[in-house]
């Protein structure tokens, strides 16, 4: 290994000092923001969500992110600006000031108080998204924030993180409210992960251990492997236009993307002819071992060269090639289990149709099988009118949201259609990992102070407490 490939272990000199500043800047605008009122915060979560939520400015964001990652799709990345618009309607529906909640039978008052310096660690598929969303969250709640961005798109993010310091500015607010750190990497990363006072880690497996092993309470993301199921009683061309809008979406780089479908015998020819109308291709069984060697290592580990390729690039570096028309490349699956790759995350313009035979219980079998290879805690769906399908795959899947005829990918993180939190992060639970298993959103930015009240003795009597096995003789 040469002297250049050895990744350093310690940060600079030159890290350090900046870090001391932006923490010294953080503290700072900290004890500024929070005095300020609820009028005031909500005022500054409008003005940086516009500052890059805006059409003109977030098209100039896409096309950079892209340019300087080489992942993604413009067209379909375009459309999370929506989800800044979703998280910004969240955020104003709701109280972060002084008392935030009451609950008088209890004698409960709730309080909020900001958690004080958040070190957000942006993903490169989401250079602009992240920091977005985590900003008008983050001033909601009155905390301050740095980002630590992925090398691989850390212009994009500075540059984002700048727009909303200058729309801070303009307001009169300290633009230190919002940092981005400038010389970033693996150290510098883990260092402000230490020095915070929460973490939001949103990126790959191991970026999330290091936040939940540094010390700081921390809020990570598991990884996916979206799973759908289709039974007898799904719309077809719903449930294949779902999707191909699942998985198309910025080229299949979401963890909530459609990874495996898990199809009913029954209809699986007709939706293999509808997923092809909305524009699959159908791989060959010697495509698919030529996909398998591109997207995989010989020892099972995905290749980050094949990640958020549009489907004509990925079956050229496979070496084959594809109508110029198509949208997503499907696979037909065979087994499932750590030793086929296929059953797996794919994170680009793939999937893998899987069918079952017989009763709905071998979908269910298939999607737990599926869940032992990989994407525990995330999510997963079901196109299917038959609510005790439904009813049984919510009691089964170890997953923590369930989309019900909806595209994942533009489902599970919040859609103005769904009732979701709008998010750009999606806790997995104890299965990814995780402390939560919910949509990260505005009460994980706060802390929350109980004023109790005495109310009314509440203690119900032995009898009813312990039921049958109250015996009084043994309190005697």
């Amino acid at each position: 290994m040469s002297q250049n490939s050895v990744k350093p272990k310690e940060i600079t000199l030159e890290q350090k000092q900046e870090l001391d500043t932006a923490f010294e800047r953080a503290q700072k605008a900290l004890a500024i923001i929070e005095t300020y009122d609820q009028e005031k915060v909500d005022r500054l979560c409008q003005a940086v969500a516009w500052a890059v939520a805006n059409k003109q400015t977030f098209k100039r964001l896409t096309d950079m992110g892209i340019e300087e990652s080489g992942l993604g799709d413009p067209e379909s990345r375009m459309n999370k600006r929506f989800k800044i618009r979703g998280i910004l309607r969240d955020a104003l529906r709701q109280k972060s000031v002084g008392i935030i909640e009451e609950l008088p039978e209890k004698g409960i008052v709730k309080y909020a108080k900001p958690v004080g310096i958040i070190g957000s660690i942006v993903p490169t598929t989401n250079p602009d998204l992240t920091p977005a969303g985590t900003a008008i969250y983050a001033i909601k709640a009155r905390n301050v924030a740095i980002f630590s961005p992925h090398p691989r798109s850390k212009k994009t993010s500075f540059e984002t993180v700048q727009l909303m310091r200058d729309a801070l500015e303009r307001e009169g607010a300290p633009a230190d409210i919002l940092q981005c750190l400038t010389n970033v990497n693996i150290p510098m990363t883990k260092e402000l992960m230490v020095r915070a006072d929460l973490v939001l880690a949103t990126g790959g497996k191991d970026m999330v251990k290091s936040a939940y092993s540094s010390g700081t309470p921390a809020y990570g993301v598991g990884a996916g492997n979206s799973t759908m199921i289709i039974d007898d009683t799904a719309d077809v061309a719903e449930a294949a236009r779902n999707s191909m809008l699942s998985k198309t979406s910025d080229f299949g780089s979401g963890c909530s993307a459609d990874g495996n479908l898990i199809i009913s015998e029954k209809i699986y020819d007709k939706l293999l002819g509808a997923l092809i109308q909305e524009g699959g291709y159908l791989a060959t069984e010697e495509e698919k071992e030529k996909l398998r060697h591109v997207m995989w290592d010989e020892e099972g580990k995905r290749l980050p060269t094949t990640v958020a390729l549009a489907p004509q690039k990925l079956a050229e570096a496979a070496g084959f090639s594809i109508p110029a028309d198509c949208k997503f490349i499907m696979v037909q699956g065979d087994q499932i289990g750590k030793e086929y790759p296929f059953s797996g995350e794919k994170l680009t313009t793939l999937m893998a149709l899987y069918k079952y035979e017989g009763e709905f219980e071998n979908a269910l079998d298939m999607m737990r099988a599926i869940y032992e290879v990989g994407g525990r805690g995330h999510s997963c769906g079901i196109n299917s009118r038959n609510d005790e399908n439904i009813h049984r795959l919510a009691l089964a899947a170890p997953v923590s949201r369930i989309m019900v005829r909806q595209p994942q990918s533009k489902a599970n993180a919040g859609a103005f259609n769904n009732g979701m939190p709008m998010t750009s992060s999606l806790g997995c639970g104890t299965w990814g990992g995780n402390i939560v298993s919910e949509n990260i959103n505005l009460k994980h930015y706060m802390n929350t102070t109980w004023v109790s009240h005495p109310i009314k003795e509440d203690k119900p009597s032995d009898q009813e407490l312990f039921g049958d096995f109250y015996e009084p003789e043994l309190e005697n």
